[in-house]
């Protein structure tokens, strides 16, 4: 079965991510086709890239780093939770991106983004540097507006035309991962 990191990827006080991690795993709880987990970054608290030697060498220094590369190469497919700061993502989610390279290969990820515009600037950010890392990343994507589907800005209340659009990225998700498994296994 294919197993699907949901990364939760804003680690800011107060952040409304947790809102949008909790609806994603609430409607992954749903289906039976993989495995869904929550990877929140805060956990992590990865400080800002402190490795000597780029990750692409292999040589890693810090049980921190090793933490979060077993975290990530535990998985075949990933949804990525981004919030979108200064049109592109959060600093935090880009930095622990950074911390590994190989755990990223061959893998499939959807997103779901929120902000202003629906997070489409951090969303498109996202894209580019997960294709540097061989991550696919699916078409469907779910945009979510900071100034309709968020009471007042703070509480998070989707429409139901992104349960059918978060479903998609699932099926697409869960597909991708799947059959990016012979690349993975070479």
């Amino acid at each position: 079965m294919v197993k699907v990191g949901v990364v939760l990827g804003s680690t800011r006080p107060g952040r409304l991510g947790a809102s949008v991690a909790s609806w994603v795993m609430e409607l992954a709880a749903m289906r039976s086709d993989a495995e869904f987990e929550l990877v929140d970054v805060d956990e992590y608290k990865l400080p800002v890239l402190d490795e000597a030697v780029p990750p692409m060498m292999g040589q890693v220094e810090h049980q921190h780093t090793k933490d979060w590369a077993a975290a990530i190469a535990r998985y075949d497919a990933f949804v990525f939770i981004t919030a979108e700061y200064n049109r592109s993502l959060p600093g935090a989610l880009k930095n622990a991106i950074d911390y590994v390279f190989y755990e990223w290969h061959n893998k499939a990820a959807g997103i779901v983004s929120y902000g202003a515009a629906g997070g489409v600037r951090a969303a498109e950010n996202l894209r580019l540097v997960l294709g540097e890392l061989k991550v696919a990343t699916t078409r469907e994507q779910v945009l979510l507006s900071i100034h309709t589907d968020f009471e007042n800005w703070t509480v998070f209340t989707p429409s139901d035309q992104h349960v059918a659009t978060l479903n998609t990225v699932f099926d697409e998700v869960v597909a991708w991962g799947s059959a990016l498994k012979s690349l993975r296994d070479k």
